[in-house]
């Protein structure tokens, strides 16, 4: 296969697979902009509401070792067609739903298909792409895959508000078909003169190709850590709370939420490959990329969490902005995982990072549920109730930036062994500074 040739085929191949995940996020996220109609539909209160993107998302995380396992052994077309039809079903269960046991299984499918889905797309990129342009292409699979948010957030929020539930989880479901089939006609695991590109490992280390070798690699952790302080508010704000939030605590209309819901995908769009091509240069410097932007995640936070009244629009355009950049700042966490393991254990390291950013968001979703309720007594949601449930987004981020700076320091000392040393910032930049 020629160079030119093989850069179509990857491309196509790209498209297809990430279109698929596009609509996985949009699986994902359809609960989000469905919660207030789901508390009518069922008669629920914040905590059982919470209990429904708990049950995804923890089906999602708990499924993030088996599936890089098999995505090992099986490959990425299987998986990702797999996960295609399990939403799919889960979709259309929720369409038919009327008791809520069924709806909550209906989500343990789409939790457990969606976790087939980024890391088996990811897992193709280095196969069709060339390593230089690995980074940058990751980043793209992030944030395109987010459009999703796009799709829940606009077009099914209309057929939801005007024909019906079933109507707008059925399309949902349908499409989801269509996705699955045509990844198992057209998508390839590789090339067929063989892998593009091997992962490029910095540090390279003696394993047993085992997920214990993963898990005793320090860059695992780093990557795992970097992806939960980027993104787990970010799936906070987008699975499930960021829409009634913008309803009932800022007073927004549903056409204005789903606006800002929309900016959120746009800002990622704009940030990612900014991010790509700042971790294709500068590798050694990759974690004061994600110092700095989960930084800006938590002032995008704490801008709603201080202010005791509804902010105005462009206040919460510039919170939900930074925000936002957590997303494909997250995708950092996979590049680690590519540089610091082999590539026979790549799957359970990638679904091993992939885990953090949705333990924290299955811990923060169900705790602001259940602060919620105590603070309202069940009553409509309060700007004051979601202020003081949006605490807990705090706490885990201190958690989770205090093990990063640890994984940080123990991945520079391994490398430092195998003889990469990271000059300090300082260093860097007086060597930079013009001389007098």
């Amino acid at each position: 296969m020629t160079r030119r040739r093989a850069d179509r085929s990857g491309i196509f191949i790209w498209t297809i697979a990430v279109a698929a995940y596009a609509l996985a996020v949009a699986h994902r996220s359809s609960l989000g902009v469905a919660g207030l109609d789901l508390v009518q539909r069922f008669d629920i209160q914040a905590t059982v509401l919470s209990l429904f993107a708990v049950v995804q998302l923890s089906v999602y995380a708990a499924a993030q070792l088996p599936v890089g396992l098999a995505l090992d052994r099986f490959g990425s077309r299987r998986m990702i067609a797999t996960g295609a039809f399990l939403m799919a079903v889960g979709q259309l269960g929720m369409a038919l739903a009327t008791t809520l046991p069924l709806a909550i299984t209906m989500r343990v499918l789409i939790g457990f298909g969606d976790a087939m889905t980024f890391v088996s797309v990811i897992r193709l990129v280095p196969q069709w792409f060339p390593a230089r342009r690995v980074p940058l292409m990751t980043q793209l699979t992030g944030i395109v895959g987010q459009l999703g948010q796009v799709l829940s957030a606009v077009p099914f929020v209309a057929v939801l508000h005007h024909l019906s539930w079933g109507w707008a989880f059925g399309s949902l479901s349908v499409i989801g078909l269509l996705a699955g089939f045509f990844v198992i006609t057209l998508v390839r695991d590789r090339p067929t003169t063989g892998s593009r590109n091997e992962p490029t490992v910095m540090s390279p280390r003696p394993d047993s190709s085992s997920v214990g070798a993963a898990l005793r690699n320090p860059g695992t952790w780093l990557g795992f850590w970097t992806h939960m302080v980027t993104s787990f508010s970010t799936n906070v704000f987008a699975l499930l709370w960021g829409y009634p939030f913008l309803i009932s605590g800022q007073g927004l209309s549903p056409t204005a939420a789903s606006a800002l819901l929309t900016w959120n995908v746009v800002v990622a769009i704009a940030a990612g490959p900014i991010i790509g091509e700042f971790t294709a240069r500068h590798p050694l410097r990759r974690s004061w990329a994600v110092i700095v932007i989960s930084v800006g995640v938590l002032i995008g936070w704490l801008i709603v969490i201080i202010a005791s009244q509804p902010l105005p629009l462009w206040a919460l355009v510039i919170s939900v902005s930074l925000v936002a950049v957590g997303g494909p700042g997250s995708v950092i966490g996979f590049d680690y995982a590519r540089s610091f393991n082999s590539p026979n254990r790549l799957g359970a390291a990638t679904g091993l990072v992939n885990v953090g950013g949705f333990i924290g968001a299955v811990v923060s979703v169900l705790a602001i549920g259940v602060i919620l309720d105590a603070v309202s007594g069940g009553e409509q949601f309060t700007l004051n109730g979601f202020r003081i449930a949006f605490l807990v987004i705090v706490v885990i981020w201190l958690i989770a930036m205090v093990n990063l700076l640890i994984s940080r320091r123990l991945t520079r000392k391994m490398m430092a062994a195998d003889g990469v040393i990271v000059p300090p910032i300082t260093t860097v930049i007086k060597r930079r500074r013009p001389q007098p």
